[in-house]
């Protein structure tokens, strides 16, 4: 038994005003189970949900993690890029090169995304979010292959991918070189155990295939804080 990837976290300046652009955006609905606005269920197959928590600090580096978005043709995704902009994302240059083909943007709080062209190979069949892009290493690639009981579909030059059996969006990590580590990521992934499983036990398995405990200043909460082998940290919730 596993974890299961329960929500992609993504620290906000304004948790709600930010949910509501991916709401629009990705034509998720909330979860009418929390009492707020800021924690989206997917209408497809993704499979995790996206939770936007308050965070006083500005974005200040780029994530290590983002939307790979597919689109079926050029005008499709010319579509996809105007409803962005509509909606408050903006144009952002990261060194993509024009020849490349998707479109890089940013929604309103400066989180990085990319509109892929169409003809995609290695996305197809993976939905409207074709990937969860990483930066990362193979080793890490591993360990979450390992820690969510995904297959890898992707392991060649050190870029790993993984895929959850049930389908959706691909995670994948580029290898190396990595980017420079500048503090908290604004993006984390929250696992919740094993049906039947507790924290503990997950914990300590994790630990053993590599991840670590560690301390964000999270002081005394019922979930736990922990790094993957790159330093990327990530949460273990407590059962529900």
């Amino acid at each position: 038994m596993t974890s299961r990837l329960h929500a992609l976290c993504f620290d906000a300046q304004d948790p709600i005003r930010l949910a509501r652009f991916w709401a629009d955006f990705l034509c998720w609905g909330r979860d009418e189970g929390r009492s707020d606005d800021t924690t989206l269920l997917p209408s497809d197959e993704t499979g995790f949900r996206l939770r936007f928590l308050p965070s006083p600090t500005p974005k200040t580096a780029r994530n290590h993690m983002h939307f790979d978005l597919t689109s079926t043709s050029l005008d499709d995704q010319r579509q996809v890029v105007e409803r962005a902009l509509r909606l408050g994302a903006r144009h952002i240059d990261i060194g993509q090169r024009p020849e490349e083909g998707h479109v890089v943007l940013a929604d309103p709080e400066g989180n990085e995304f990319c509109v892929i062209e169409p003809g995609n190979s290695f996305l197809a069949g993976c939905g409207f979010i074709g990937a969860l892009a990483g930066d990362g290493s193979q080793e890490a690639g591993y360990f979450w292959s390992r820690a969510l009981g995904w297959p890898l579909v992707w392991d060649q030059d050190q870029e790993t991918a993984i895929r959850s059996p049930h389908g959706g969006p691909k995670v994948t990590w580029g290898g190396p070189p990595l980017m420079p580590k500048t503090g908290k990521e604004r993006l984390h992934f929250d696992l919740a155990p094993p049906v039947g499983g507790d924290q503990q036990s997950e914990v300590e398995r994790l630990v053993s295939l590599g991840a670590t405990r560690i301390d964000v200043g999270q002081g005394d909460v019922d979930w736990v804080v922990m790094a993957d082998p790159d330093g990327h940290e990530f949460c273990v919730l407590t059962p529900r």
